[in-house]
């Protein structure tokens, strides 16, 4: 892997980062959302979350203000992970120049398949990052817990009583449900956000550097994103938090499609789309974020490579 190659993989990882510090108490709202009612009718359980603002308001005097950044240590580390071989993969591939026609012209249908691509690896490779930040978000004081509590309360002990238990394999459990829900998001967010900043870009309404052109590409891309991604989000949230037997296997959720059939059966379609108020209000600042970080850095990488090179 040359140096241009690492950078990339690199800047994606860390743009990512500086988002999810600012995003994760989002994400711990919309993963308690996520696992309210988890397999029941409405009206069949008690509601300890009624909207985001609620949410952020009971886990704040229930479990403490530090409670809104559960789960952060594990979640950048996913976001370096997943994001720098997302990103960095999405970038690499750009730059071959298979996503764009002999003018130069971004060909949609080209660029939808590299992001899902890049999407895929990089869900694969930070999938026990995920699963562990996931269960430390859903713990919570009795009086207010949903879904299934796991004993962790740190990521060194998830990593440790999963491997313990179910080996290291155990870690990749709920993978398949991950790199649904990722490349699905990353196909929409990146494919929406390059095309939509060339077409920003061509109207000339600012410099062709400008972080107005990457931000209102981001906008663009976060909202389709948090459309067409949060039913995959919430099946990954449950195959990931559900309880396991003494082989590793999910009790709840036999697979992917199970898990589908069952949140259908049970929840209705509308059990797909719990917590899509955090999960926009989350999604949408994350991708405007993560996408904007990770264009200035590569601006600011560039322009570091033609200081030095002079």
């Amino acid at each position: 892997m040359g140096k241009s190659h690492l950078a990339e993989f690199s800047l994606g990882g860390i743009a990512a980062c500086c988002a999810g510090v600012f995003t994760n108490p989002l994400e711990v709202v919309k993963t308690r959302m996520q696992l309210q009612g988890e397999l029941q009718k409405k009206g069949n359980y008690t509601v300890h979350y009624r909207n985001s603002f609620h949410a952020f308001i009971t886990i704040g005097k229930t479990d403490g203000i530090p409670a809104l950044q559960k789960g952060l240590v594990p979640a950048l580390w996913f976001q370096l992970f997943m994001n720098g071989v997302r990103l960095g993969s999405y970038q690499i591939i750009n730059n071959s120049g298979i996503t764009k026609d002999k003018d130069g012209n971004v060909i949609w249908s080209r660029n939808v398949l590299a992001g899902a691509a890049a999407g895929c690896m990089g869900a694969a490779v930070g999938s026990p990052f995920y699963m562990v930040k996931t269960q430390l978000q859903a713990r919570a004081n009795a009086s207010i817990a949903v879904g299934t509590q796991h004993p962790h309360d740190s990521m060194f002990k998830a990593f440790t009583f999963v491997v313990r238990e179910h080996g290291v394999i155990g870690l990749w459990r709920g993978t398949t449900a991950a790199v649904s829900r990722v490349m699905v998001g990353s196909a929409v967010q990146l494919s929406t956000f390059s095309s939509a900043k060339e077409y920003v870009i061509s109207l000339k309404f600012f410099q062709p550097n400008s972080f107005l052109n990457s931000l209102i590409g981001s906008i663009c891309g976060g909202v389709v994103v948090v459309a067409c991604m949060t039913p995959f989000d919430v099946v990954s949230t449950r195959m990931y938090n559900q309880p396991v037997n003494k082989n590793g296997k999910g009790i709840m959720y036999k697979n992917l499609l199970d898990c589908f059939v069952k949140i259908f059966t049970s929840e209705g379609l509308w059990g797909f789309y719990k917590g899509w108020g955090p999960s926009f209000f989350r999604l949408v600042p994350h991708t405007v974020l993560s996408l904007v970080f990770w264009d200035q850095l590569r601006i600011l990488h560039g322009k570091w490579n033609e200081d030095e090179s002079i």
